[in-house]
């Protein structure tokens, strides 16, 4: 999970392969005919990158969990942890890093998965009514955190590498969401804001929030 990677996420390699062994075929018997598989080649390559960044800030620092757009950033209960919260909520498109990345430093005290829909993941409701995988991290700075990978409207598997007990360190890669997700994030009413609504942000490198 720790730097350094492969810059092409290893969630992705089966199916790299897999388009690329078709478009090699189809170039076998018609380059024309597969021009088509090429390009769909090409997309599942950028989809998977997943390059390294540098992460900003010290233990009150919370950085973006995802590459995307902030959809929402607003009072709003936290129903893992039972307590009012600021949620930051960033939307993936099928174009952005789909990696995910821890938000602050500290350690993961417990994991919730809840089957189900798969609705669009830009819509507020997503964040409830969908497929969705939340760690609660007890962060060094004392406060906690909620991160929820949502799941999207074609997204059909959320992957989630550590359990309770483990440590993470902001910008580390924990987890991975296939083609088009979102991620939310649950802070204390008094953490310090410095994201806005329409930001596009970047996993580990840009930063949400700061822990008080």
């Amino acid at each position: 999970m720790n730097y350094p990677h492969p810059l092409i996420a290893r969630e992705g390699w089966p199916f790299l392969a897999l388009a690329v062994a078709m478009a090699a075929l189809a170039s076998w018997y018609s380059f024309l005919w597969s021009i088509p598989l090429w390009i769909i080649a090409l997309f599942v390559l950028q989809f998977f990158r997943d390059p390294a960044r540098e992460v900003p800030g010290d233990a009150k620092t919370v950085v973006s969990p995802a590459d995307g757009r902030v959809v929402a950033v607003e009072k709003a209960h936290d129903p893992y942890l039972d307590r009012e919260t600021v949620k930051v909520s960033v939307f993936m498109n099928v174009f952005n890093v789909h990696s995910n990345r821890a938000p602050v430093d500290g350690e993961v005290k417990q994991i919730w998965y809840n089957r189900g829909s798969f609705i669009n993941a830009a819509l507020d409701k997503a964040s409830t009514e969908n497929e969705r995988n939340a760690l609660w991290i007890r962060a060094d700075a004392g406060a906690d955190v909620t991160c929820v990978q949502v799941a999207g409207l074609i997204a059909r598997r959320i992957l989630c590498y550590v359990k309770a007990g483990d440590r993470l360190q902001r910008g580390q890669r924990y987890g991975f969401i296939r083609f088009g997700s979102r991620l939310d994030v649950y802070l204390p009413p008094n953490a310090r804001i410095e994201a806005s609504l329409g930001d596009k942000v970047y996993a580990a490198s840009t930063v949400l929030a700061r822990l008080e």
